[in-house]
């Protein structure tokens, strides 16, 4: 299948080895950051934080959070141009969902007079929020998502990049305390450029089940 989709996908892959001394540029960052935030959630709730760790500071934060387990990921840190923190709001409130749809209508997208309807809509998180108001596991689900998009997004710009769950959520929630505001970490992703000769998953055709053993069509 030649399709332009089918291409990105099939040549995206998860980077074993990146070269330090490439940076992904500005302009691409620019369009990364915008994809983030155009990312789809569950009635619009947008209940994430995305931190962009950029500089050589930040970088070794990261690095350091690696100091109790996934030291196979601590590579990745300081070797790729940048790394995603995706966080998640545990306890996503009917007030913080409120200023999501004060956004819909000053976007002209929801009619004014839709508001209390639309506020209605509340009830998907409130199903799945507990008696401590935690929510965390229908918000972590969204921030998912966005992850799914970020990864379409990177392989149409031919940057490479790494999925990490393999991250101590604990230690970046305290170096990133403040970045991320009360949001959680449990996944990362780092993106760059492979280092040439040194990134085995390179190139490689894709290992997956056959069509008619994943997808079933009634």
């Amino acid at each position: 299948m030649t399709h332009p989709i089918i291409k990105d996908l099939n040549t995206r892959y998860t980077a074993k080895k990146y070269d330090a001394e490439k940076r992904i540029s500005a302009d691409d960052m620019a369009v990364i950051k915008e994809a983030l935030r155009l990312s789809a959630s569950s009635i619009n709730s947008q209940p994430w934080k995305f931190v962009v760790v950029e500089s050589d500071e930040a970088k070794q934060r990261f690095h350091d959070t690696f100091s109790r387990m996934h030291q196979f990921n601590q590579p990745h840190a300081k070797e790729a141009s940048h790394t995603i923190l995706f966080a998640y709001d545990p306890k996503f409130t009917k007030e913080k969902f409120a200023k999501r749809v004060d956004a819909e209508v000053a976007s002209g997208h929801l009619p004014a007079e839709m508001y209390d309807q639309f506020m209605g809509a509340y009830a998907f998180a409130d199903a799945n929020t507990d008696e401590h108001g935690h929510n965390g596991e229908w918000t972590k689900a969204q921030s998912y998502l966005a992850l799914g998009n970020l990864l379409h997004v990177l392989a149409r710009l031919g940057i490479a990049s790494t999925p990490m769950e393999g991250v101590d959520s604990e230690l970046i929630g305290q170096a990133f305390e403040k970045e991320l505001d009360g949001h959680i970490c449990t996944v990362a992703l780092s993106m760059g450029y492979h280092k040439d000769g040194e990134d085995y998953n390179h190139g490689l055709p894709k290992a997956r089940l056959a069509l008619e053993d994943v997808v079933a069509t009634v």
